[in-house]
């Protein structure tokens, strides 16, 4: 690992990998393990030390339970496409096949869950497992890798041979790929551009930028990918998401010609594949950019398909001018549209999201990173916070809860110097909120915002919806997370009202630890622009 520039890991100790961590003592100079509270969130920051670094995030779990607790970090890793390496600590080899202590076998276990699983019973063969294992994290489509490592054969010792740091094999544009975008957008009359994946640095963001202001194309970032294009940027039109712009929607449905580069085009991206009808669209071009050739022609039938890496295809995009009179200014009328629609809205009850996400807009640095898991709260997140630099949005497409309060420590322990605020509803808050322990062990001073309106919210809004009134499940009595944040030893400030907001995120800000706001909302405004009542009332 160390070879090929892996310095931490994240994990929980667990007896079947003691010879492991033993070797992380060993090698304490250059090597961290990061101690979790729980699995779940170890691999979860793994997966999001992945996405921020391009390099695969470590994790390390004991067997049974903790693999099982891990798996979900796995299943993050696979849908957002990030690379990552699970190691787990596997029962002795003469005691497989006997269903022995907390015995799993993985192979099944992971096997549709990640890109590559297998298990090491050679102790020489170790050097070759883990470079394969970096390496198929991170070629084609980014993906996890799993390992399963039996106690007796980490305590073995082996001859092996020194191997070369893994490096990004880099697919780029078959000769003509190009010329033939090109030429097909020099006939469009209304073409629209879909950024989005993985692997984004920001030099392929400011080629990709180049590329769109050159032929004065509208874009568009996939679930999850809003820092891709600078959110302010004349072209931005939007993200395609959860209850994206119904105008951003209109305009997606209405081009001739979509240049899909980087996204897979699943199901939050397409709206249940009702904005694009898969397999082909009709009346519409598609060409479709992506590293993974497995993706090209999955769901949708491109008619180009380009089997590049994002670095790569926007090297070769950058260098595109077409004349673009026939849809000139409907960049300019997207970007207007996407303002309006991220601006402030009404909230009638309790504390007003959408007002602190533009508040947090025009007054965090570019670099600052964000985090969030999965719930209705988020939806306000990605409607009013306009990202402006490259790898700065942290979020799971798994739509996996539990994930924020992992990923906004693992950016800090990544990124020290980077300003990471934490965002959470209080049923995602508390499905990891154990980890506080970890921030404060650490000194990972993130400032993590709990959103608190008594739900589980996104539940509660399509029981609402299909069920009006009978609500069951989806209540919560929460604890008093002030206290709670105190008693790991991070500060906590309870707001009940936006105008109290600034002046408590500069106290969490400059508080020298990590931070709780605990924003009290009203289970009322369920949703931006929608309220339980109106709900109920269709």
């Amino acid at each position: 690992m160390l070879a090929n520039g892996a310095d931490l890991a994240f994990g929980v100790p667990g007896e079947s990998y003691l010879a492991l961590l033993d070797a992380v003592y060993e090698k304490g100079k250059d090597f961290r393990f990061i101690t979790c509270r729980q699995e779940a969130g170890a691999a979860n920051m793994a997966e999001a030390h992945g996405k921020l670094t391009g390099r695969p995030g470590i994790c390390m779990v004991t067997r049974g339970p903790g693999a099982t607790q891990a798996s979900v970090g796995v299943h993050t890793a696979f849908q957002d496409s990030t690379p990552m390496i699970l190691l787990i600590g596997q029962v002795a080899r003469d005691m497989k096949d006997r269903e022995a202590f907390q015995e799993i076998d993985y192979t099944h276990f992971f096997r549709d869950q990640c890109k590559w699983v297998a298990e090491i019973n050679d102790p020489a063969r170790v050097p070759e497992y883990i470079a394969r294992a970096f390496a198929t994290a991170m070629n084609g489509r980014p993906g996890p890798v799993v390992l399963s490592l039996p106690e007796d054969m980490l305590t073995e010792t082996a001859e092996a041979p020194a191997i070369r740091r893994v490096e990004t094999a880099h697919a780029a544009p078959a000769p003509g790929d190009i010329a033939k975008l090109e030429a097909l957008l020099a006939k469009a009359k209304r073409p629209f551009v879909i950024y989005g994946g993985t692997k984004w640095s920001g030099e392929t963001v400011e080629k990709a930028r180049r590329f769109a202001e050159n032929n004065d194309l509208p874009v568009a970032c996939s679930f999850r990918s809003k820092d891709h294009y600078n959110n302010m940027g004349p072209n931005y039109a939007g993200d395609l998401g959860v209850a994206p712009n119904p105008k951003l929607v209109e305009r997606v449905k209405g081009a001739d010609l979509l240049i899909v580069f980087g996204p897979r085009l699943g199901e939050m991206t397409t709206s249940g594949y009702t904005v694009l009808k898969p397999p082909v669209l009709e009346g519409q071009t598609l060409v479709h950019i992506h590293p993974g050739a497995q993706e090209l022609g999955r769901v949708y039938q491109p008619d180009l398909a380009i089997n590049a890496t994002v670095a790569a295809a926007a090297d070769a995009l950058a260098h595109i001018k077409v004349d673009a009179s026939a849809w000139a200014g409907e960049a300019a009328a997207a970007h207007e549209e996407f303002l309006a629609f991220s601006s402030v809205v009404e909230v009638k009850r309790g504390f007003n999201l959408s007002k602190m996400f533009c508040w947090l807009s025009d007054n965090l640095p570019e670099s600052a990173i964000l985090t969030n898991g999965a719930g209705n709260y988020a939806a306000w997140l990605h409607r009013f916070y306009r990202h402006k630099a490259c790898r700065t949005q942290l979020g799971p497409t798994s739509g996996a809860m539990g994930y924020g309060v992992p990923a906004g420590i693992a950016a800090k322990i990544a990124k020290p110097d980077a300003l990471v605020v934490s965002v959470n509803g209080d049923g995602c808050f508390l499905m990891c909120g154990q980890e506080l322990a970890t921030a404060a062990q650490y000194g990972a001073n993130v400032i993590f915002i709990v959103a608190d309106n008594g739900a589980y919210g996104t539940i509660r809004m399509h029981q609402e919806r299909e069920y009006p009134g009978r609500v069951s499940g989806t209540e919560l009595k929460n604890p008093d997370f002030v206290a709670y944040a105190k008693s790991f030893g991070c500060e906590g400030i309870r707001v009940e009202s936006f105008d109290d907001f600034p002046a408590a995120f500069e106290q969490a800000k400059n508080c020298g630890k990590p931070a709780l706001l605990h924003l009290i909302c009203d289970v009322e405004e369920i949703a931006p622009g929608r309220t339980i009542s109106a709900l109920r009332g269709k």
